[in-house]
């Protein structure tokens, strides 16, 4: 009796390892030739990696990937030979890029990424419209949505939170910077929106809200973050961030078109109900004293130091002309302001952003006069303020 259970026991024991070798031979796997993409905010820089995670049919990471590094200045990348489960991958870019708003290279690394189905595709590029869908795909694809339908809806929300009708469009993870076309052009835009003036930390910080806050209704529910879009965007200049662009893939060697993208940019601004809050302000008091530029304080003494200070926004400027120029200041300890006037007439205007500052006094015990205010390179005083001595 103990001999038939012992042999029941190995039996069965080797009828699970056949059944383990069976289902190990029947796994499918796909070698995937090669991928080729670009990795663009402005493109990345040489050197900067490329990571391919391989995705199991429930969309999850199986621990299995590729790397593989940005091969020039144009953000161009290749991956080859990848051995997969399944045709679902998710890509990350992680490194320095061109800033087409500021003309130069960032000074620190973003992370970007894209989720794409390799089965119909040898060509996966990297962007912020890819960037911002991956968390809302995965939501979707988790409450029951198939991928297709998970890639379109999560792409049409994202357009219409940046006011974009475009019903058929590209994939995300199709669209390039530096290529003609209406979908580039778009893709090129909403790049602008989101860079705006904004360091790689405060971009990156951005990227990750919106995408938390879109994630389970795929709605910008933050006007926080609503007005986050439009502050930088109503103040870059659209002229010479395309001049930016073209002559830095001129630079490069490269004989391109870049896309039409003001259309698209004109059309947020103009569309768009965020509420604008990156005013320039004055504050009451500065390091100096009373603030002559404040709001309600109009009368002064001829024998004090007061502060000449504004709070500028990154992208604003403020010109400020007086009607009587009888004021002195110590340019020794201004802070941000330089003056552009004629001999005979003073104009500050700021050189950078942020609280600056100016110690100033008054030269005549009878002074009275009008401060101009000229924000934004208005041609018409946007405020003024008239200033008496006692």
């Amino acid at each position: 009796m103990r001999n038939l259970a012992l042999m029941t026991f190995i039996i069965a024991i080797f009828l699970i390892a056949c059944k383990k070798k069976e289902n190990e031979d029947t796994i499918t796997t796909f070698t995937i030739d090669k991928v080729i993409g670009v990795s663009q905010k402005g493109p990345f820089l040489n050197g900067s990696s490329i990571t391919a995670f391989e995705l199991n049919g429930n969309f999850t990471q199986t621990g299995k990937s590729f790397n593989t590094q940005i091969l020039d200045n144009l953000g161009s990348f290749e991956l080859s030979n990848m051995t997969m489960l399944t045709h679902y991958t998710k890509l990350k870019a992680d490194g320095f890029y061109f800033n087409e708003v500021k003309n130069s290279n960032s000074l620190s690394s973003i992370s970007l990424y894209a989720i794409s189905d390799l089965s119909d595709k040898s060509t996966v590029n990297v962007n912020l419209l890819s960037t911002l869908e991956v968390s809302r795909v995965e939501y979707l694809i988790n409450n029951g949505s198939t991928f297709t339908d998970a890639k379109h809806q999560a792409q049409q929300e994202i357009l219409n939170m940046f006011f974009i009708n475009k019903p058929t469009m590209s994939e995300s993870e199709l669209l390039n910077i530096s290529i003609d076309g209406d979908d580039n052009a778009i893709l090129l835009a909403i790049s602008l929106i989101l860079q705006g003036y904004r360091t790689e930390a405060e971009l990156s910080q951005l990227l990750g809200d919106i995408s938390t806050d879109i994630r389970t209704d795929g709605i910008l529910n933050s006007s926080t973050l609503g007005s986050s879009l439009i502050n930088d965007a109503k103040l870059l200049d659209t002229v010479q961030i395309r001049s930016n662009l073209e002559s830095k893939y001129t630079l490069l060697g490269i004989n391109t078109t870049i896309p039409h993208f003001e259309y698209y940019f004109k059309q947020f601004l103009d569309s768009c109900n965020y509420t604008f809050t990156n005013y320039i302000t004055f504050p009451d008091n500065g390091l100096y004293g009373i603030n002559i530029l404040n709001s309600h304080d109009s009368i002064f003494s001829s024998t004090g130091n007061y502060s000449f200070c504004a709070n500028i926004p990154a992208g604003t400027h403020l010109k400020i002309r007086f009607s009587n120029p009888i004021i002195g200041y110590e340019q020794a300890t201004s802070n941000g302001w330089i003056d552009t006037g004629a001999p005979t007439e003073i104009i500050l205007e700021n050189y950078q952003s942020g609280i600056i500052d100016l110690r100033i006094g008054f030269s005549n015990m009878n002074f009275s006069g009008t401060i101009l205010f000229y924000e934004n390179y208005s041609t018409t005083p946007t405020r003024t303020k008239n200033i008496y001595l006692q």
